[in-house]
């Protein structure tokens, strides 16, 4: 998944001849998941054609102020400002660059413009002796140095049969550079952050097995929330049957309490951040039957022994990371919760209740507490488990900044 799925994209498409691009661009924004709106000059229709664009934007392509087949609706340039989340000039002629530079407002792409909150890219195209002219160069000048940022322009063959610089990037590359882009600036870019989900599965036989009710869901919202905000997340995850493709994030599956332990302690050296959120089994059977075991006797008695705390264990040999426990409790939850953070050594601890409706397991809502190592408590209202998970790591940022 990319850093722009979910995300409202607006592309305005002015009149060069690049503009055939913009179809493959919008293809490429909406395989990633976003939304995507297009704005296009009147003039750049002569170029690539609104029917094309809606089609594969799955949106009406605006144009002008007023529709041109109703008179009465207005094209509201606010609205579709504000709307974005991000917002990309490509193809940005000369003649569009320097409107936007100099706060001409003479159609629907540059009202839109001087009306957006967003962040806004522009993917210069144009001939190589109108890239290199000194008011061409001021206007990028001019547009940098308002936040709006530059694709830069590769070098090639030009429509005049001319060789150089002035060459819209490829639709691949224009992506590309947008997540890389908006990836460095996010708060978690740089770190790498460890998270358990999941329950695990203690053998009994070839067969059978001791587990919990643990779906996992808690711990893949915690690792698209983290891969979200720039994070590049390893997840181990007991069985599930959930899954999560994102880019950022590297699933590593695992069964049993032993297999989560050695896949947890391979990685933990290399994170800044572990996050140990599966409902790992405290105990697993002493002796695993190699057959199936058969119900001759009315009764069974199965012999268990501890499993290794790996919570515990990280934090024994923890040295600049921040580590995160999940404490579920039934009674004396805050001073249980509060006990397990210092005994093992933890910067935060998430503690829900099972008395708490709609928390706990099999659920897509939380109600948590969570308190850090200078005993700072937060409660929670109930909320959905992508909610907590933001929660979560509001609170880990401001830790990797004390």
């Amino acid at each position: 998944m990319s850093i722009l799925s979910g995300k409202n994209i607006l592309l305005g498409i002015s009149a060069g001849i690049a503009a055939y691009k913009a179809a493959s661009l919008v293809r490429l924004f909406v395989k990633t998941g976003a939304h995507v709106k297009v704005v296009i000059t009147p003039s750049a229709k002569d170029f690539v054609t609104p029917l094309t664009l809606s089609t594969l934007s799955k949106n009406p392509v605006h144009s002008t102020f007023v529709d041109d087949v109703d008179s009465d609706l207005w094209n509201n340039h606010v609205e579709l400002g504000l709307w974005a989340d991000f917002f990309i000039i490509a193809p940005a002629t000369a003649n569009t660059l320097s409107k936007m530079a100099n706060g001409t407002c003479d159609n629907l792409l540059l009202a839109t413009y001087l009306s957006a909150k967003c962040p806004v890219y522009f993917a210069p195209a144009m001939d190589l002796d109108m890239y290199k002219h000194p008011t061409t160069k001021q206007s990028f000048i001019k547009l940098e140095s308002y936040g709006n940022i530059i694709i830069p322009a590769t070098s090639g063959e030009l429509a005049s049969g001319l060789y150089g610089e002035g060459r819209m990037a490829e639709p691949e590359d224009i992506l590309s550079f947008i997540e890389k882009d908006i990836v460095k600036k996010l708060p978690l870019h740089g770190k790498k952050v460890l998270i358990t989900a999941g329950p695990t599965y203690e053998a009994l036989d070839p067969v059978r097995f001791i587990g919990n009710h643990s779906s996992g869901k808690m711990g893949f919202e915690i690792a698209n929330a983290s891969a979200n905000l720039g994070a590049e997340v390893v997840l181990i995850s007991g069985p599930t049957h959930l899954s999560l493709n994102h880019s950022l994030v590297k699933i590593f599956p695992v069964t049993s309490a032993e297999e989560m332990y050695l896949e947890a302690h391979k990685h933990f050296n290399q994170v800044d951040v572990a996050i140990l959120a599966a409902a790992v089994a405290d105990y697993r059977p002493k002796l695993v039957a190699d057959q199936k075991i058969k119900k001759n006797d009315p009764s069974l008695t199965i012999e268990l022994e501890k499993t290794k705390d790996i919570l515990a264990s990280l934090g024994a040999i923890k040295k600049n990371q921040i580590l995160v426990g999940f404490a579920l409790e039934t009674e004396n939850e805050l001073e249980n919760a509060k006990g397990k953070l210092k005994r093992k050594n933890l910067n935060l601890i998430v503690l829900n209740s099972l008395q708490d409706k709609g928390a706990g397991f099999k659920t897509e809502t939380n109600k948590v507490t969570i308190i850090d190592d200078k005993d700072k408590i937060t409660a929670y209202k109930l909320k959905s488990k992508a909610e907590v998970a933001k929660d979560l790591l509001n609170e880990i940022i401001k830790k990797l900044h004390e």
